[in-house]
C-alpha cells in the first residue's frame, strides 16, 4: 500500500487551513528526529521499536527554555520530567519517545547529549529535567530484550530535522498498533488567523491505543475491503500528544490548548480506557527563556483569555490532533514483529 496522508486520500478534517508540510515542523524552528529499530534478535525475538525525538528549537534547549505544560488524559502510562514541567512551566530538553522500557535507555542518552553541550550542569548551576513518554509495543517487540539504547536516543536528536517528518511506522511508532491496525507517528498543523498575527498549532503523535470496533471509519467515509486476518485482542494501548504552537501562551494557557487534544482523541474513537496512558505535552515557541539572568524581572507577551483566537486554538488543537491520528493509520504499512506476528496496514484500499 502506497503512504498517503490521510487528506490524500479524500478526507479532510476540521475547517482551519494546514500548513506547508501539514506537520508539526511548520512551528518555525521545532525539529523532528528518528531512529527505527527492525531485526532479529535471534529465534522468535524482534526488534521492531525505535526513538522519536521533538526538539522545540534548534538551539541550547538548556539554556534557552521554552514555556511547556503537560496534561494527563488518562494515567497508566509512563513517563519523566513532567512534574517539573508543570511546576514550573518550562521545557529545556528534547521531548523523547520510545517504548515503555525503552525509558531508561532514552533517559540516559539524551541526558549525555545534553551533559556534553552544557559541562555546567551539575557542577555550576542545577541539574536537567529530561522529558521522555512511552507507549507499549511488545505485541511486535521483543520489549524484554531492551533493544533501545542510549546511543539511540544521541543518535535520533542528531538526526533532527524542520524537514517533514515521516509518519507510520518510523521511530518510537515502528511496534506501535492503533485501531487493531497499525499505528505509530503521525503529524498536522492548522493555521489560526487573527486581525493581526498568524499562528501555527502542530502536533505529534504517538498512537498505540483502540479496538478495531471502536475506530469511527464511518466519520472518514473509509471503506474496508478484502479480507484482515484476525489476531490477539489488543491491550488498552497509549497514545502520546506532543503539541507545539508558537502561539505567545503562559504554561497555564498552554495546560487548557492540551486538554482540548483530548476531543480530537474521542472523536477518533477513543475512550481514554482504564489501561490506557493519554498524555499531551504542550509548548509554545514565542518565547525562549534564558536558564540565568542577574533581572529579578522579565517580561513576556501573552494572549488574552477573552479574545477569539483562543477559541481557534483550541478548535485548531483537536484538529491537528484527531488528523494526526488518521495520518499514524493511513501512513503506516503492514509490519513483521516478534514471534513471526503481523499486523497489517489499515486496508483504504
Amino acid at each position: 500500500m502506497k503512504q498517503k496522508k490521510i487528506r490524500q486520500r479524500g478526507t479532510t478534517i476540521g475547517r482551519f487551513p494546514v500548513g506547508n508540510k501539514n506537520c508539526i515542523t511548520d512551528v518555525e524552528g521545532v525539529k523532528v528526529g528518528h531512529i527505527t529499530l527492525d531485526s532479529s534478535l535471534g529465534g522468535e525475538e524482534h526488534a521492531c521499536t525505535g526513538v522519536t525525538a521533538i526538539l522545540p528549537h534548534g538551539g541550547n534547549l538548556f539554556q534557552q527554555k521554552v514555556v511547556g505544560a503537560s496534561y494527563v488524559l488518562n494515567g497508566f502510562g509512563k513517563t519523566t520530567g513532567l512534574v517539573q514541567v508543570n511546576e514550573l512551566g518550562l521545557i529545556e530538553s528534547p521531548i523523547m519517545l520510545t517504548n515503555t522500557f525503552g525509558i531508561p535507555a532514552v533517559s540516559q542518552g539524551t541526558l549525555e547529549y545534553m551533559l556534553e553541550r552544557n559541562p555546567e550542569i551539575g557542577d555550576s548551576t542545577g541539574t536537567i529535567n529530561i522529558v521522555v513518554g512511552e507507549c507499549n509495543d511488545s505485541r511486535l517487540n521483543s520489549i524484554r530484550k531492551f533493544p533501545v539504547q542510549p546511543k539511540h536516543a544521541i543518535e535520533c536528536i542528531q538526526s533532527a530535522s524542520s524537514e517533514t517528518s515521516p509518519e507510520g511506522a518510523v521511530g518510537a511508532g515502528k511496534g506501535m498498533i492503533c485501531f487493531g491496525y497499525k499505528g505509530g507517528i503521525g503529524s498536522s498543523s492548522r493555521i489560526i488567523h487573527t486581525s493581526d498575527s498568524v499562528y501555527i498549532v502542530g502536533c505529534m503523535v504517538l498512537s498505540n491505543f483502540g479496538r478495531k470496533e471502536e475506530f469511527q471509519a464511518a466519520r472518514y467515509v473509509l471503506n474496508e475491503k478484502g479480507n484482515v486476518p484476525n489476531f490477539p485482542k489488543p491491550a488498552d494501548g497509549s497514545i502520546m500528544i506532543v503539541l507545539a504552537t508558537d502561539a505567545p501562551l503562559s504554561n497555564r494557557q498552554l495546560t487548557r490548548l492540551a486538554k482540548r487534544c483530548g476531543v480530537g482523541l474521542a472523536r477518533t474513537g477513543s475512550h481514554f480506557s482504564n489501561g490506557s496512558g493519554d498524555v499531551v505535552i504542550a509548548f509554545s515557541t514565542a518565547h525562549k527563556i534564558q536558564h540565568s539572568s542577574e533581572a529579578s524581572v522579565e517580561t513576556r507577551q501573552q494572549l488574552r483569555d477573552d479574545h477569539p483566537v483562543m477559541n481557534d486554538l483550541f478548535q485548531g488543537a483537536a484538529e491537528v490532533t484527531e488528523e494526526a491520528i488518521l495520518n499514524s493509520l493511513s501512513q503506516a504499512v503492514t509490519t513483521i514483529g516478534r514471534n513471526g506476528t503481523i499486523v497489517h496496514a489499515y486496508p483504504f484500499e
